[in-house]
This record gives structure tokens, sequence and C-alpha cells, in this order.
């Protein structure tokens, strides 16, 4: 296989929480969290680096009050069951209460063969079982039933959010049982926060994984996975294992810190499976670092282990990194 790595890094600046879908159309669609919190955008390109070059379009704005209002994070898009779906989250005020932030999480919905036209309707919140901290969803189908995997804040587990699973009625409502995934509890996963977020799925060799981020959003946030065999009935905890380490962290010797909030994708052939994450290339951070606003949009191919699991390798230099 040639792993050379195409992508010269940072593909787009100051776009956290990155979210690149390649769709049946060619084209590569980004979209991610903008640095002001205030709206949702999105860009197309037939290739990924030509994603920095793309137009971006504003398919939504925040409200002006109400649980829409305020920090719109990490939307994610996706194509289910025949129409567009932009997966986001938003609160209510612009600051956390009992240290931990308001958010719910929505969608909203476009039948356009090209979602940077045509309307987006929102379809409301989408509902779980207990009101609390919820964000950074994402779904996939697997043997024809659609499945949510999200992070949300259980009051009687210490932390800020765990990983849960569960099944959908349709793209905007959930059904049946709710699982919890995962918990922040190994040393590298509760750094400065104890958080579990940013799930994204990729299946592959027999296997449905899945990656998340960890810890606080400085140098300390890092990648762990989860692993499932794909015949195993997903919403049973007992069918989840959990890496003991992270599988994709901070690189100082190449400049790159806290790497994390992921999605993948595939090569511009199709041969070749594509990480995309966010970084920063400096540690001094002013106040706090969820409002610091590089973090940018990085690209690189990853490769897979003899046992079938992906090997993502480290975070790699930007383009114009110089070794010191």
């Amino acid at each position: 296989m040639n792993t050379a790595q195409p992508y010269q890094n940072p593909v787009i600046a100051q776009r956290a929480d990155p979210w690149v879908y390649k769709h049946t159309d060619g084209y590569y669609y980004f979209t991610a969290s903008v640095p002001k919190y205030d709206l949702l955008e999105l860009r197309r390109s037939k290739t990924i680096q030509g994603l920095a070059e793309a137009e971006p379009v504003v398919v939504w704005r925040k409200h002006e009050e109400g649980p829409m209002s305020q920090l719109i994070w990490a939307p994610e898009i996706h194509f289910n069951q025949g129409k567009w779906y932009i997966y986001f989250a938003a609160a209510p005020i612009d600051y956390p209460e009992d240290g931990t932030f308001n958010h719910r999480m929505f969608a909203i919905e476009n039948d356009s063969a090209n979602p940077l036209e045509g309307e987006w309707t929102e379809k409301g919140q989408i509902v779980t079982a207990w009101e609390s901290f919820a964000l950074d969803a994402t779904t996939f189908e697997h043997n024809g039933k659609l499945y949510y995997v999200w992070a949300q804040q259980d009051y009687d587990i210490p932390g800020n959010s765990n990983l849960y699973i569960s099944e959908m009625e349709n793209p905007w409502t959930l059904k049946g049982k709710y699982t919890m995934l995962s918990k922040p509890e190994l040393d590298w996963e509760i750094i400065g926060f104890k958080v579990n977020e940013g799930p994204a799925v990729l299946k592959r060799n027999g296997k449905i994984f899945i990656t998340y981020s960890a810890s606080a959003t400085d140098i300390n946030y890092c990648m762990g996975l989860l692993s499932a065999d794909e015949d195993s009935d997903l919403l049973d905890a007992a069918s989840w294992s959990k890496s003991k380490q992270p599988v994709f962290r901070s690189a100082p010797e190449n400049g790159q810190f806290g790497p994390g909030h992921n999605s993948f994708t595939r090569s511009e052939d199709d041969t070749q499976d594509v990480l995309i994450y966010h970084c920063r290339n400096y540690t001094e951070i002013v106040g706090d670092p969820l409002h610091d606003p590089n973090r940018h949009t990085r690209a690189q191919i990853f490769t897979w282990n003899e046992d079938g699991t992906p090997n993502f390798g480290i975070p790699l230099p930007d383009k114009d990194f110089v070794r010191s």
C-alpha cells in the first residue's frame, strides 16, 4: 500500500471539530466549529486539500435567544435515509454552570441534491433519556439499522461526559435502550477534565471501531478507541472493548499538540483511509483553551495493524515546520 502523505497540513486554519464526508457524487463535504461558535457552514471540493479554497456557505445561524442561541459546537453532516442532516450542539448561555456547559443536541434537514443549496429545516432537539449536558453526536448505519452515538453527562458519574449509543427511530429521533459505552476513568482520560467526547465510527475488518477524545482541550487532548465485533449486539456494553492507552496523542517532536475530535474519510482514489482531526501547533494558550481559535483542521493517511486495528501513527508536522 502506498502510504505517502499527500496532504499539506494544516488543511484549513481555525476550524476545530472537523467533519469530512465523501458522498457518492465524488465531493468531500466539510463542516466544523467556527471560532465565534455562531453558525453552521458547509464547503465542498473534489479533493481534501481543495477544501481550503472552497467557498464556505452559511446554512444556519444561531437564534437570538433560547436553547440554540449560544456556543454552536461540533457540527457533522450525514446523508441518512435519502436526506442530508447536520447534527450539532447548542446552548442557551455562553458560560458553564456548576463546572459544565449547558448544551443539548439538535438536527437540521435538507432534501436537496447539493446540501449547499436548498432549505435547511430545523428538526428540533435530539431527546435523550435525561436532560443534561449533551453534545458531539454522530450516526452510522449497520445491518439495516441507524445508530446514534453521543457524549452526555450523567450526574451520578463523576466527570463531564460519557459516551452512549442508541438505535434511531428516524434520523432525528432515538428509540429503545440506551447503552453507556465508555466513561472517563483511565489516567489519560481525566487530565484537566474527565471527558469522553467526539466519537467517530469506522467499520472495517469485521469490526466496528469508535474513536473518541479525552481530557482537556489543551496539550493533553488525545484519542482513545472502542471496538466491537460487527456481528455482536452493539447495544450491549459487553460487546465493546476499550484501548488501555491513547491511539493518537500530542507529538512535540513534530510541533503538534492536543490532537483529537476526528472524523474518517477515504483518499481521492478510494484506496486509502484518511484521518481528519484538529490540532494546535503551540502550547502557550492564554485563557480558556476553548476560546483559542487555533485548533486547525488536519488530514493524514493511516494504515492497519496485523490484528485488524487502525494504526494512526502520530500527528505529522505542518508543512513549514522546522525541527528545533
